[in-house]
């Protein structure tokens, strides 16, 4: 079981996934974070990898944003078309950072308790974690519906040149 904020879905597509990857790596920028440069243009929508049948990318932000969802694709080819398995995630320093704070919590609730019999501390202790979990996972789904609105709106658009 997965406690962190994640999310996934599967969406088919009548387009081969050369198309869809195409489409895909038309809107987004493969980033080098260390180039400010690359942070000024404002005509891709995702910045990440896209490889053939693999992608992983994220909403282009302008400010730092711990809550943004990490999208890790994988494109199959059907007959008809081509399904894409999407896996949303928190980035790794976001789940990082809010496993150190749980830990945090959770040992200074077990010292609270069992060494300073301080029950109501140790109360308010696991409180503050659960509540640190609990923003989290709101603020990941209103990121995720973001992410989720411009990611469909980019594949929608898609129009087969025949």
């Amino acid at each position: 079981m997965n406690i962190f904020p994640h999310h996934s879905e599967i969406l088919v597509s009548s387009f081969s996934c050369e198309e869809v990857a195409r489409k895909i790596a038309s809107v987004t920028k493969k980033v080098n974070y260390l180039d400010y440069a690359d942070y000024s243009v404002e005509r891709y929508q995702f910045n990440g990898n896209v490889e053939k049948n693999h992608f992983r990318l994220s909403l282009t932000i302008k400010r730092a944003d711990s809550f943004l969802p990490l999208i890790n694709g994988k494109i199959e080819p059907t007959r008809t078309g081509c399904i894409l398995f999407l896996k949303y995630t928190l980035f790794p320093s976001s789940m990082l950072f809010l496993a150190f704070w749980s830990a945090i919590t959770l040992l200074t609730a077990l010292f609270l308790a069992l060494h300073q019999n301080e029950w109501l501390y140790a109360s308010l202790s696991l409180l503050v974690g659960v509540a640190n979990f609990a923003f989290a996972w709101m603020f990941f789904k209103a990121k995720l519906k973001q992410s989720q609105v411009i990611f469909h709106q980019m594949l929608s658009l898609q129009e087969k040149n025949e």
